[in-house]
């Protein structure tokens, strides 16, 4: 049920996010989904693919700090308020998100988001307490076949 993500820390400059995806591209590592947040100083690209601990140790020897952690995919209902139900259950189970993004594909009418909290074991119980759905890393990989 945990997927695990891949965090790379980047400089804020020109041509620094396509070094590390071309680092990543020579190893014929393929980007599943991401992210990218920036401050003023530095970014940090978050994604998930096949094999996340040789993509970390790609970047590492390119130079790159980058670490893996844990995130989950939760199928969220593509309609109006589909967010704002699976939002409900993780305030009401006490849960803390720290960030979300959205997943390139979707599975049937659901859309489907990867969230990082404060505490995935309780974002788990929350929202399987609640029968919502949470697509394991070999479901993620599948759909991107």
């Amino acid at each position: 049920m945990k997927v695990p993500q891949v965090s790379v820390f980047l400089e804020n400059r020109r041509g620094r996010l396509h070094e590390a995806c071309e680092c990543l591209a020579k190893a014929n590592i393929s980007l599943i989904t991401l992210a990218l947040a920036d401050t003023a100083d530095f970014g940090v690209m978050r994604f998930i693919v096949a094999d996340p601990v040789r993509a970390t140790q790609v970047l590492k020897e390119n130079g790159y700090t980058a670490i893996v952690n844990d995130v989950l995919a939760i199928e969220v209902p593509d309609r109006p308020g589909g967010l704002a139900e699976i939002l409900e259950v993780l305030d009401t189970g006490g849960v803390n998100i720290e960030y979300i993004y959205a997943f390139a594909q979707s599975t049937q009418s659901r859309a489907v988001l990867v969230f990082r909290f404060s505490n995935t074991d309780a974002a788990i119980t929350a929202l399987q307490k609640a029968g919502i759905n949470m697509l394991r890393r070999v479901d993620l990989l599948s759909q991107n076949a």
